[in-house]
């Protein structure tokens, strides 16, 4: 975050001099969205898949001007969409120097703040906040109190001298304290039906009621919210009331290609080590394999989140085997595919009747990535010769303890391994274990099609007749 420019108002009389009149939140994201669409700038920044399908709905019903509520599985994106939304405020806005909920300086709403402004007029102090402070997100747990949304009695307050009654008596929640800004609710089902309740006033009213009286408080906030589709549609864990009040309802989905969910791994991963593109589509594929197998319990959904452990996994098994036999640099190979199953078994859900059987239905349905991925790859090539060679008795180890130009200088000098190499993307003067990753993606697919024979133990395979 910047500094806040110096030429910016310090007063509320230079501020009115500059123009800066009061904007409602729905008509600031609303006019600068629509200069986005015009201009061609990215407004979602970071958001992979959905320009085609989320993304229009989105904008239409913030150009209407609606509270939003966004449905889908878990990791597709739904709370890193919201957390983009602050993008399309204005980078500052004029706020009360020391109000508590960040009223504009020629909008008082609180008691205290329309005091002072009339003391001071023109002299009121002016402060200055970014749009990133005017997004506030909360997720939603059973222990939510009305307080933490809301507000309450503030007992401080009233023990200073104040009437119960008195509107300053009151701490602001979370909602309050948002004004002039934009309120995340991530899974609003799981907030109790009276917590619910709460938030119906502040969406259809806009204002706020905290133990028996009413502050009548214009608030200006746009409430957005996540929630599964399941618990929001069907299993009545949401109070109707509060579903009317969201002007849209956006479904999200996975990533709808193979190479979506590739830039979605490439973006968010953590990767320790080299993995190639070809590794990163069998892992696509593998996510994409589970969300179709009938043996998941897809109302769980397999999360994007599953991919990027994955690579990260993958990544971490290269650079193990990177210091274990000094191989530089760090390059993922098939062979670390391996560790993937075992290692994310845990986040995801089967149905029931496979228990123990877990292990076996993720190596079944990596192996169906692997041959898919080298199908695509090595379409219309002719691997006999590959194959021919270890079937003479050029066996081929890889593991764990087996750097790249080991598995090379296993083969004789072959035609064929350079186009292998080049359709993976590999150049043939790049560093061994980046086309040795090339061929073991070969020698894998020429396994699963019943051309070579496998061996595995503990720490190594070997390809052979």
């Amino acid at each position: 975050m910047n500094a806040v420019p110096d030429a910016l108002p310090r007063t509320a009389g230079a501020l009115r001099a500059a123009g800066y009149e009061p904007r409602p939140i729905a008509q600031e994201i609303h006019d600068n969205l629509l200069t986005a669409l015009k201009t061609g700038e990215d407004a979602w920044p970071g958001i992979v898949g959905f320009s085609r399908t989320v993304l229009p709905q989105l904008e239409r019903a913030l150009l209407a001007g609606h509270d939003v509520v966004l449905l889908g599985e878990r990791g597709q994106g739904k709370t890193r969409l919201l957390r983009t939304l602050a993008g399309l405020l204005d980078e500052w806005t004029p706020v009360i120097e020391g109000s508590e909920l960040g009223e504009h300086p020629l909008q008082p709403i609180t008691p205290a703040s329309i005091r002072r402004a009339a003391e001071l007029g023109d002299a009121l102090p002016v402060a200055w906040r970014h749009r990133s402070e005017r997004y506030t997100e909360k997720l939603a747990t059973p222990d939510t109190s009305v307080g933490d949304l809301i507000g309450d009695v503030d007992p401080v307050k009233v023990a200073e001298g104040r009437s119960l009654g008195d509107p300053e008596t009151i701490h602001f929640g979370l909602v309050p304290r948002a004004h002039r800004g934009i309120v995340a609710i991530n899974e609003l089902p799981d907030l109790a039906e009276r917590i619910q309740v709460a938030l119906l006033n502040v969406m259809e009213e806009r204002d706020i009621q905290v133990r028996g009286y009413t502050l009548r408080l214009p608030l200006d906030v746009l409430l957005v919210a996540t929630a599964n589709p399941e618990d929001y549609t069907n299993r009545g864990r949401i109070i109707t009331p509060l579903k009317d009040r969201f002007g849209a309802e956006i479904r999200t989905h996975y990533p709808l290609d193979v190479e979506a969910e590739v830039a979605v791994v490439r973006q968010e991963a953590n990767l320790v080590a080299e993995v190639g593109e070809p590794l990163l589509e069998v892992l696509a594929r593998f996510v994409r394999n589970l969300r179709e197998s009938t043996v998941i319990d897809q109302r769980s959904g397999v999360s994007a989140r599953f991919a990027v452990a994955a690579a990260e996994t993958v990544a971490a098994a290269a650079l193990r085997r990177s210091a274990l036999t000094g191989e530089e640099p760090a390059v993922a190979r098939p062979v670390d595919l391996d560790a993937v199953p075992s290692v994310l078994r845990g986040k995801i859900e089967f149905e029931p009747g496979e228990e123990g059987r877990e292990i076996e239905h993720l190596v079944h349905l990596l192996r169906l990535a692997i041959a898919e991925t080298a199908r695509d790859r090595f379409a219309g090539l002719d691997l006999r010769p590959l194959a021919d060679a270890v079937g003479d008795g050029h066996l081929v180890a890889t593991g764990e303890r087996v750097p790249g130009k080991d598995v090379l200088e296993a083969l004789p000098e072959l035609p064929v391994l350079h186009e292998v190499a080049q359709r993976a993307g590999v150049a043939a003067d790049e560093p061994a274990g980046r086309i040795a990753a090339a061929v073991e993606l070969a020698l894998e697919s020429l396994f699963l099609s019943r051309r070579l024979a496998k061996d595995s133990d503990d720490a190594t395979t070997v390809y052979g007749r």
